[in-house]
């Protein structure tokens, strides 16, 4: 693995969490993600099941993970299920994980090979009641036409058992996920840390008639370089008009000079995900038009950023964030006091140039699981990301940094990437002098 070891006590403590939620007499199964397909015998890049990966920390597929905490014997409690090791899949593939390595890293005594399952899950389900099982529910985009190793399982479990009762895992695991340890805080703090010298990568080679997709590579070689796991999404690398569209990604684009840049990305280090956003000049130093804006999102950040604190209702947070845009998109003249006064307040007339929420869960997903009707809360980690986007100018700026929830406040862990105007410029100025 590319990152450093995380201690097993992580996911000890994380699945003794789950089972005290659990119903009694019940059996929970979670299941690893499939490795996607690409063309001929090629792969796409394999990434875990979060749930399962939060309560065992094993990162390889064909892994499931069976809890039956009402067991009668002790080792029954937690079993793990991994594929198979021979000298065939060695020649091909190297070495999968060891049972040895499988308990070592998850704190799971029991494990077994994968085939193994079917006969050891006969003897539980004579005894329990109820199957929870995982499903990709937090999804946010379609996947009507999918069918996943989770909806395989859910399907053999209903044929196989249909008349025990079922729950779902995810009513656990979006309520335990929120609050991050010591452990998970560390690896976030470590994916924002290689985030940082990403964004000191494109400030170095930023300049008139770079390619989008050339400052993608900085991104990238620098996370390759510091041991991330991978990239945590798409790069959004958006010059000019490009950064008006929220989505874009197809990097391909010449930055010109006197246009601005949006950057828009992540970092996943052992699973756990920064997400972080700035702009900067192509030709080293900001319009003053392009400046106007920029402090005005900076702005926004700044003092919205000070709303993330326990307490505070994600609904409460968003509506005056929208209140502080609002108030500097009346300052940089793009709509008129006259214009809120006479509003559709179901199409506030701010939505024409800041669309988007500025608030959403950061962890093992990018967008992590959450339910948006609790309060904020000691130990969830956020990001505050406000943003103003002219199409008719061609500027997009959006600034985000990531947060971590503390007693009284938070804490930005994003602190030491730059984002005032002069350490930018600077920063350029330096890296082409």
């Amino acid at each position: 693995m590319r990152y450093k070891t995380i201690p097993s006590s992580l996911f000890v403590a994380n699945r003794k969490r789950f089972a005290e939620k659990m119903n009694g007499n019940s059996i929970a199964i979670l299941s690893s993600n499939d490795v996607m397909p690409n063309n001929a015998d090629d792969v796409m890049g394999f990434a875990q099941n979060n749930d399962l990966f939060y309560l065992s920390g094993v990162d390889q597929d064909e892994t499931v993970l069976v809890l039956y905490p009402d067991a009668f014997k002790e080792e029954n409690r937690e079993v793990l299920f991994v594929k198979e090791v021979n000298e065939q899949s060695k020649i091909w593939d190297g070495d999968f994980l060891t049972k040895e390595e499988v308990s070592t890293i998850s704190g799971v005594k029991n494990v077994k090979w994968t085939h193994e399952m079917e006969k050891t899950l006969q003897l539980f389900a004579f005894e329990a009641d109820t199957f929870y099982l995982g499903h990709n529910e937090h999804v946010k985009r379609g996947t009507a036409d999918m069918t996943t190793r989770q909806d395989r399982l859910i399907q053999w479990c209903k044929e196989k058992y249909p008349l025990h009762q079922y729950d779902r895992v995810a009513k656990i695991t979006r309520e335990l996920r929120p609050i991050k340890s010591e452990e998970e805080i560390a690896l976030i703090k470590e994916a924002v840390g290689i985030s940082i010298k990403g964004f000191e990568g494109v400030l170095n080679a930023i300049k008139p008639n770079v390619k989008e997709y050339e400052l993608e590579a900085e991104l990238t070689y620098q996370l390759v370089k510091n041991g991330a796991t991978r990239h945590a999404f798409k790069p959004i690398v958006a010059s000019g008009k490009n950064a008006c569209a929220l989505h874009y990604n197809s990097n391909d684009a010449v930055c010109k000079d006197g246009d601005m840049v949006l950057v828009d990305f992540g970092v996943c280090y052992g699973n756990y995900n920064s997400d972080t956003t700035r702009c900067i000049p192509v030709n080293g130093s900001f319009s003053p038009r392009q400046r106007e804006v920029y402090e005005s999102v900076l702005h926004c950040l700044k003092e919205g950023s000070k709303l993330l604190k326990p307490g505070v209702l994600s609904v409460n947070y968003e509506k005056q964030m929208a209140e502080l845009v609002e108030k500097e998109l009346v300052k940089l003249k793009l709509i008129t006091v006259d214009e809120i006064a006479n509003q559709n307040p179901d199409t506030p007339v701010y939505k024409k140039y800041f669309m988007h929420g500025t608030a959403h869960h950061l962890g093992l997903d990018v967008h992590d699981v959450g339910l948006y009707s609790r309060v904020f809360e000691k130990g969830m980690v956020l990001t505050c990301e406000p943003g103003i986007y002219i199409h008719e100018e061609g500027i997009g700026c959006r600034l985000e940094n990531d947060y971590l929830i503390t007693e009284d406040g938070n804490i930005n862990l994003s602190e030491a990437m730059p984002i005032e105007i002069d350490d930018i410029e600077e920063r350029i100025r330096k890296a082409t002098s």
